[in-house]
C-alpha cells in the first residue's frame, strides 16, 4: 500500500493514443519507489543556419519545434535498506522483479495496438506530461552472490506526444493558413494587422479585397475584418 503522505511520481499507461483506456494488464498505476532528487525538460526549436553564398553571418530560419523530452533519472532498490522507499506492488520486492514491472508498464509492446504503452506522467499539482518512453539506460549496481542485481539504476527520457488533434488546436492562433477575423480598435492599421497575421503586408491589397473596402488608409472602430489563408486571399 502506497502512503498517501508522500506523493510519489506516478506513471499510468493506456492502450490508446487519447489516453482514455487505461491497460489493465500492468499495475496501475507505477509508482517510483523513491522520488528523484529532480527532473529535466528538454525544449528544443530547429532552424536552418546554412549561410548564404558570400554572406558572413547568418539569418537562422525557423523549421520547427521538436516535442518536448522529460528525463527522470531514479533507482530501484531490492536492499531494504533505503528509507521512505515504497513498492508499486508489496510482493514484488527484489530489484530485478520491479524493473520487470517497469518495462512492462513503459516498454514492452502491447498485445492488441503492438507497440508500446501511451502514457502519463504525474508528480503532484505541478507535472503532468502525456508521452511516450523515448530511451531507457539501466544501469546495475550491488550484486547478490547469484548474480542477481540488489540495486538498479534508470535515467529514462520520456518523448512528449500529442494527437493530430491536440497538435492543431495547440497550433498558433495567427497561422496564415487559416481564415481569421479581427474587429478593428481605434487606432488599427490595416498594413500592421495584415502583417500580424501573415508576418508580411504584401498581402495588404488582398485583404482589402476580401472586405470590399474603398479604402486602407481610414479604420473604423468595430469593422470586423476577414483575414483568408495566404495564397487564396482575395479569391
Amino acid at each position: 500500500m502506497i502512503n498517501a503522505a508522500v506523493e510519489k511520481v506516478r506513471i499510468f499507461a493506456y492502450t490508446d493514443k487519447q489516453t482514455t483506456k487505461l491497460n489493465n494488464s500492468v499495475n496501475q498505476p507505477f509508482y517510483l519507489p523513491l522520488n528523484p532528487e529532480n527532473y529535466s525538460k528538454n525544449y528544443k526549436i530547429e532552424t536552418d543556419k546554412r549561410k548564404g553564398h558570400g554572406n558572413q553571418g547568418t539569418d537562422p530560419r525557423y523549421m520547427w519545434t521538436e516535442s518536448e523530452e522529460l528525463k527522470l533519472d531514479f533507482i530501484l532498490d531490492g536492499t531494504g535498506a533505503i528509507e521512505n522507499y515504497q513498492y508499486t506492488d508489496p510482493s514484488i520486492k527484489s530489484a530485478k522483479d520491479q524493473l520487470a514491472l517497469f518495462l512492462k508498464t513503459v516498454y514492452q509492446i502491447e498485445g492488441k495496438s503492438h507497440r508500446p504503452n501511451f502514457l502519463k506522467v504525474h508528480w503532484g499539482q505541478h507535472l503532468t506530461f502525456t508521452c511516450i518512453l523515448s530511451s531507457l539506460d539501466v544501469n546495475y549496481q550491488l550484486f547478490e552472490s547469484s548474480g542477481d542485481p540488489l540495486r538498479i539504476k534508470l535515467s529514462a527520457t520520456f518523448l512528449n506526444y500529442l494527437t493530430s488533434e491536440e497538435r492543431a488546436a495547440r497550433e498558433r492562433l495567427s497561422s496564415p493558413d487559416l481564415t481569421h477575423v479581427r474587429e478593428t480598435k481605434a487606432g488599427d492599421r490595416l498594413d500592421l494587422m495584415t502583417h500580424d497575421i501573415y508576418n508580411d503586408t504584401k498581402y495588404l491589397l488582398q485583404v482589402a479585397q476580401a472586405n470590399d473596402l474603398n479604402t486602407i488608409r481610414r479604420m473604423d472602430s468595430g469593422m470586423k475584418l476577414r483575414f483568408p489563408p495566404i495564397g487564396k486571399a482575395g479569391a
